[in-house]
């Protein structure tokens, strides 16, 4: 696999357009509300007679205050019975769900999102998985991949070796930016002192990796700023790094009303931005793995994708793709066999659900023949920059030039702008299109329609 980049700014500025991030295909807005419990409960009868294994995501929504650029489903209180509370109904929807699962399915991955997890204290979390040890056959292979994600300003003393100590082996922290004005801009005020610690005691208690989230795009970024957050991180050596680009949907994302749109980093600055963070990461020996995910060569990150076991879903790019993945919690993705299902968005619909001793499934998809063949494309494309002709041809008994000539005709612009290259053997994104795997992809959604039709509308970031 190519895993070189090219830098071309004329052409990120020119295809800068509103896209999907696929984390799924097809993507959230097609869940239908017609697909309920019932039929959640038949996929996963299906899905046992497979027995793969598992991966369970748990969203944990609760944050002590708003981080004015956030688009994540979170709840802001200081409340912690609110906390108890949430989490006994998680226990119930566990006791609900797991014994639809044949036990004997391993559980590889355990991810706690959010939100902020460390809201809840590690005694809570361990709660969490006592529970689903009762259910579900956690793994105790080294591995098994068990990880959650940090709000650096709330770690307490001794939590790092606590959530060791339950066998977590990977943590996920948010930095954003540390420049000072932006972080007031934001809302997020948060030392290198604080981040520093929390990856230096995640090391000290034998985690295996930290990533670190970093945005461009924020208001009031610079060159100057950002690249002094990206000299600070670079030193401290995290085995990940996700550098997203800031996505302003202040339509759908409420918190984002209350930025000054005016501080926003012009178009060209933003893209300097991105190119400064990739020229600085490449320098660090930092590899690029797709979308906007970093990861050293020795990460499992990097050796899964060398070894074909990436996969990318609502968690991001994963390590275990051969897992069927299941969602609890308020908002949470399940992706069981050839069906997505996504519990309520809202705590009160979900709340609701779970003391009635009901499945919390709000709306879902059972995915067609035609569904998972681009989805097979598509992954190909956002985990390996590449489609292998023959491969989707022998696992889906098609004849790709004919099913895909709509496809193949919509990526004849990119091929002359030289992002991607089409052989009868295979379609690569070039080190110029590497970083438009979104736009590549797009050409494969039957669900998007022309430009200026819902494929433009502000459900969906822009690509760059």
């Amino acid at each position: 696999m190519n895993d070189t980049l090219a830098f071309d700014r004329e052409l990120l500025r020119r295809y800068d357009r509103p896209g999907p991030r696929y984390t799924s295909y097809p993507t959230a807005p097609q869940f239908q509300p017609s697909f309920g419990a019932g039929q959640l409960r038949g996929h996963i009868r299906l899905s046992n007679a497979g027995a793969r294994a598992l991966s369970i995501y748990a969203h944990m929504p609760f944050c002590l205050g708003p981080c004015f650029y956030c688009g994540c489903n979170r709840v802001i209180t200081r409340d912690a019975a609110r906390g108890e509370r949430y989490l006994e109904r998680l226990l119930s929807e566990v006791a609900l769900v797991g014994p639809l699962f044949d036990h004997g399915r391993e559980v590889l991955q355990v991810h706690l999102g959010g939100g902020t997890p460390n809201f809840f204290t590690p005694a809570q979390i361990g709660r969490l998985l006592d529970a689903l040890a009762r259910q579900f056959h956690l793994s105790s292979r080294a591995q098994r991949d068990f990880s959650i994600e940090l709000d650096p300003r709330t770690v307490r003393d001794g939590d790092i070796a606590a959530l060791a100590g339950l066998g977590f082996n990977r943590a996920s922290l948010g930095v954003q930016d540390f420049d000072p004005q932006v972080q007031r801009a934001v809302n997020r005020i948060q030392t290198v002192e604080q981040t520093l610690a929390v990856i230096e005691a995640c090391r000290a208690n034998g985690m295996r990796s930290v990533n670190v989230d970093l945005i461009y795009g924020l208001p009031l970024q610079t060159p100057e700023g950002f690249g002094e957050t990206l000299r600070t991180v670079t030193e401290a050596r995290p085995d990940r790094l996700a550098v997203y680009g800031y996505a302003h949907l202040p339509e759908i994302f409420k918190p984002q009303r209350q930025l000054d749109t005016t501080f926003l980093p012009h178009p060209g600055t933003r893209i300097a931005l991105l190119k400064l963070a990739i020229e600085r990461l490449s320098g660090a020996g930092y590899r690029y793995i797709g979308m906007d995910h970093f990861a050293l060569p020795q990460d499992d990150l990097a050796r899964a994708q060398d070894a074909g076991g990436l996969h990318r879903n609502f968690m991001g790019y994963t390590t275990h793709a051969d897992c069927d993945l299941l969602g609890l919690g308020v908002s949470a993705i399940s992706h069981i066999g050839a069906s997505f299902s996504q519990n309520h968005r809202d705590l009160p619909g979900w709340e609701a659900a779970i003391d009635a001793g009901r499945l919390p499934v709000w709306r879902g998809l059972a995915l067609d023949e035609d569904d998972l063949v681009r989805a097979d494309v598509i992954q190909g494309l956002m985990c390996r920059a590449t489609v292998d002709i023959a491969a989707v041809e022998s696992r889906h008994r098609i004849a790709f030039a004919r099913y895909f000539s709509q496809a193949l005709a919509r990526l004849r612009p990119l091929e002359a702008d030289g992002l991607v290259t089409i052989t009868p053997a295979a379609i690569e994104a070039t080190a110029r299109g590497r970083l438009l795997l979104r736009l590549i992809a797009m050409c494969f959604d039957r669900y998007l329609e022309p430009a200026g039709g819902p494929a433009e509308a502000p459900r969906y970031s822009k690509v760059v």
